[in-house]
């Protein structure tokens, strides 16, 4: 299969609409919310706080998530997606005549409860909105789709909160959002009369109205589901603990410690946007065009690294008569430090949340997903007021200082990743074979598309160093379960990964019968559940890097699982730190280039050794 860049998908119907659909939604949230914030603090006469007022608005655009989004993962389950999100997309027209009569009229109750209607739009829709990717997308696409999606949503959040001060600084500033928050409902649902059918995973299902019964029942489920995906919500959530409280300080970091105006807020706003968009876009050349979950612990390593960072530049920076605008605090080199450690959180945040979002679409039951999503929302808003809670315990009542509230929430991260790669070591050893794949060797796919997308195979391949299995399973899209020599099994630090990986280890019949006899019942399980084994048919590495002759242990697994054998070869590896050859060093080949080719499937009943030992050689050619 040829990849394609993630923006080939803005030219398909199948993405274009509904990512339109939702870049407008978030753009038209920002811009409301952030004109209220501002209305309260510089156009409106009121007797209340006006720091209370501001926490208001945020309980009661977060509230609705807490409220409704197991009601939105049942809408999700139980009706078509794209009437769905039509009608959701309608009811923001009327939601928005209201907010913009609130506007003209000065009306801050009405504003407040239409903030509170904005966010129960917000919690129904957001379960369809992750769940419809992996009806419209293939599954090669579902990386780039969601990186699309976490680009456009962080730029509306960015464009909209920058639009709304801009409209708000006129005297006119009531009409003109009271006219951008309708016309741009109306292009949202214009947009979203275009997004194709996706039929409902599961018409059949009962609502339960009671919103707390199945709010609860609903977070059991995605917390029920299997480690993988029920730590990639936990990690998903920590993500946006970490994203609030960075996002919440802003502000007053920007006042306290960098002593800048309105203007500095925007530009480490923009720079920290700039930065997830950027990393959700990396994301997907850095993953291969597949669900590469190995980069999530590259990511939570850059949240601690740019947090500390952000940490130690903070303090001591020069100050002014006059607060400094956004080209003042650029003319300070202590400033670039701090705007490259915002830069580097934002990205590595890309790194750490894409590949997550597409973990939990993609290994959850089609007729669960909205609703898996529907608990990860509701664990995102709890978590989120928990950063809200830590944030007044470390800053009121530890008094501790902005950047040392920074120091303990990267130092948090770490411990929390440990948690989550400790109970799915899958993060970690999906990692290690990623960092192989881009630092000693650049593997070159060629005719993997051969392997096929679901159901039972065997691949054979030549084998030709340690690491054989690692540069297979990091480019091969599914995943695979490896028959390996005992003795390389059991290599230190390795073996972490292949026991992670679901290696089956085997030995000589004559060197341990035991061993011998429990791999070949081990592969029988694994193709009968329909999964892909790959065996090295030599039984050893090459001593001089030619192909060995195939031993009969794949007849053997073909006479009692019948199913297609797809032949590979690896090139270029003859030489490398981890091959076997004479005077072999480890800097010489340094990011060397190897390829992966495969061969059309083979039917079981053809695939004899002899005939697969031709057909591996010649996809191996001269480049041993």
């Amino acid at each position: 299969m040829t990849p394609h860049s993630q923006f080939a998908l803005l030219r398909s119907r199948r993405f274009l609409p509904f990512f339109v659909t939702q870049l407008l939604g978030a753009f038209n949230d920002n811009i409301f919310k952030q004109s209220l914030i501002l209305v309260i603090l510089f156009k409106l006469t009121v007797n209340a706080d006006r720091d209370f007022l501001i926490n208001l608005c945020a309980l009661l655009f977060i509230l609705p998530f807490f409220l409704f989004s197991a009601l939105g993962g049942q809408f999700g389950e139980k009706f078509a997606k794209d009437r769905l999100i039509r009608a959701i997309k309608f009811a923001e027209i009327v939601i928005m005549l209201a907010g913009a009569a609130g506007v003209l009229f000065n009306n801050l109750p009405l504003m407040l409860a239409v903030l509170f209607a904005m966010g129960t739009q917000s919690a129904l829709f957001g379960p369809v909105k992750y769940s419809i990717l992996p009806q419209h997308l293939e599954e090669h696409e579902l990386v780039g789709g969601n990186a699309l999606v976490e680009m456009g949503t962080f730029l509306a959040i960015l464009a909209g909160t920058i639009c709304a001060g801009i409209m708000m600084a006129g005297s006119a500033y009531a009409n003109w959002v009271a006219s951008a928050v309708v016309v741009v409902a109306v292009l949202g649902f214009i947009a979203s009369c275009k997004i194709p059918r996706a039929a409902a995973a599961l018409p059949e299902l009962p609502l339960d109205w009671n919103i707390f019964r199945q709010s609860w029942r609903t977070l059991k489920m995605g917390l029920g589901q299997r480690p993988a995906v029920s730590r990639s919500m936990v990690g998903n959530s920590w993500f946006w603990f970490l994203g609030a409280v960075y996002l919440t300080q802003i502000p007053a970091y920007s006042k306290e410690w960098l002593h800048g105006d309105e203007s500095v807020v925007t530009l480490i706003l923009t720079v920290f946007s700039i930065g997830i968009a950027l990393g959700s876009m990396l994301c997907e050349r850095m993953s291969g065009h597949k669900v590469e979950i190995g980069l999530v612990p590259f990511g939570s390593i850059g949240l601690t690294l740019f947090g500390l960072l952000l940490w130690w530049h903070s303090g001591g920076f020069p100050q002014d008569v006059q607060p400094h605008d956004w080209l003042g605090v650029l003319s300070y080199g202590q400033a670039w430090w701090i705007l490259g450690s915002v830069m580097g959180i934002g990205l590595f945040g890309g790194f750490y949340i894409v590949p997550l979002y597409a973990l939990i679409q993609s290994r959850t039951a089609a007729h669960e997903r909205s609703r898996v999503i529907a608990a990860n929302n509701i664990l995102n808003a709890l978590f989120m007021v928990v950063s809200a809670i830590v944030s007044i315990l470390f800053l009121s009542v530890a008094e501790l200082s902005i950047p040392q509230l920074f120091l303990v929430i990267s130092l948090m991260n770490i411990a929390v990743s440990s948690y989550i790669f400790k109970v799915v070591p899958e993060f970690s050893m999906r990692f290690l074979i990623w960092l192989l794949g881009h630092s000693l060797y650049r593997v070159e796919h060629k005719g993997l598309d051969a392997i096929p997308e679901e159901g039972a195979a065997v691949l054979v391949c030549n084998h030709v160093s340690f690491v054989d299995a690692l540069l297979i399973g990091g480019a091969v899209r599914r995943p695979i379960r490896f028959v390996m020599y005992y003795k390389i099994y059991r290599l230190p630090v390795l073996n972490f990964i292949f026991r992670t990986a679901g290696t089956v280890p085997i030995a000589g019949r004559n060197e341990d019968p035991l061993v011998y006899d429990a791999a070949f019942k081990k592969i029988a399980e694994y193709l009968r559940d329909g999964e892909l084994v790959c065996i090295f048919p030599e039984g050893k590495l090459t001593a001089d890097g030619e192909i060995d002759t195939f031993r009969a242990g794949v007849e053997r697994i073909l006479a009692e699982n019948p199913v297609p054998v797809v032949p590979m070869a690896l090139q270029g590896l003859w030489g490398s730190f981890f091959s076997r050859a004479p005077g072999k060093r480890l800097f010489r080949r340094i990011w060397s280039r190897v390829g992966l080719v495969a061969g059309a499937p083979v039917a079981p009943e053809m695939a004899r050794c002899e005939l697969l030992q031709v057909q591996v050689t010649a996809l191996r050619g001269e480049r041993r």
